[in-house]
């Protein structure tokens, strides 16, 4: 017999939706706010008048943004990164995973290679001998000095290494008795059955690639090469307007700050757009064999 909830438990339980709720709008005002300036005239954005409503509604903003060439190369960058990273990140991380899913019997010297990711994945040689061994093997200023240096994420190895450890052992023993190799069994069973844990980790990596600035700043020495965020980052932080070649007099007419409110959507949206289609696994894949190590 289920049995009504007494007045603390009810109370308890609106507390916790109240809270959740100023939370979750707490989260979005500043979003919304930013919103708000992209779309305002100059002299409601240089007055600071707007709070989370355009004041003088204006598109003209993003006309200037999108008319502007050096931002679509950057996009281009970063849709090109976020694709070429992400693939790479999740080949790796399988290829890795996989063997390190296994037993010391059955994969030997796995004590030896996992404090080898261990270690990796705790200690790091430091920002200095990083970059030049980056300028060592000629990739500075290219493409793949944004990619090949993370190309293996230790943390995601691990998380993918429980879930294939949670896969039951019997259908691989029945794979590979109807005559499937390794390949086979990680092709027809471990990955279909981890497209949860997949489609996280291919998130985590797409948000990771999508949003890196710091590499793109140090690495890169042309600015039409940069990506996405190291050119947000220069136009917002900097305040470096002219590296969007945009006409100094609209600038003017219209307002700086606006501007890079609207850099600044322009260059959240795509991400936000690949949230909805990977969430029905987000839920599950988070907990990625939590309970194993």
């Amino acid at each position: 017999m289920i049995q009504d909830k007494s007045f603390a438990s009810r109370f308890f339980d609106v507390g916790n939706y109240l809270f959740l709720f100023l939370f979750g709008l707490a989260c979005l005002f500043p979003m919304v706010h930013v919103i708000a300036v992209s779309l305002s005239n100059r002299a409601a954005s240089m007055g600071g008048f707007v709070t989370l409503w355009p004041l003088g509604t204006t598109f003209q903003n993003y006309l200037e943004i999108l008319e502007a060439g050096p931002v679509y190369k950057a996009f281009l960058v970063s849709v090109t990164r976020t694709v070429l990273g992400t693939s790479i990140n999740m080949a790796m991380t399988v290829l890795a995973a996989y063997p390190l899913s296994k037993t010391s019997e059955e994969l030997k010297g796995r004590s030896v290679f996992m404090w080898i990711v261990l270690i990796a994945m705790l200690f790091n040689g430091g920002l200095i001998p990083w970059w030049m061994v980056i300028r060592n093997l000629g990739l500075l200023n290219s493409l793949w000095a944004l990619v090949l240096p993370g190309a293996l994420p230790i943390w995601n190895v691990i998380l993918l290494m429980n879930f294939f450890r949670e896969i039951p052992k019997e259908l691989e023993e029945a794979a590979i008795i109807d005559g499937a190799s390794y390949w086979g069994t990680l092709y027809y069973v471990y990955l279909p059955l981890s497209v949860p844990a997949l489609a996280t980790l291919t998130l985590f990596a797409a948000v990771f690639h999508w949003n890196a600035w710091f590499d793109g700043m140090v690495l890169i020495m042309d600015n039409e090469k940069y990506p996405i965020m190291t050119f947000l980052r220069t136009v917002v932080v900097d305040m470096n307007l002219q590296i969007l070649t945009v006409n100094m007099e609209d600038i003017y007419n219209l307002s700086d700050r606006s501007i890079r409110a609207a850099n600044i959507v322009v260059a959240t949206v795509p991400i936000l757009i690949v949230y909805p289609f990977l969430q029905r696994y987000f839920i599950h894949g988070i907990r990625l064999g939590a309970v194993k190590g």
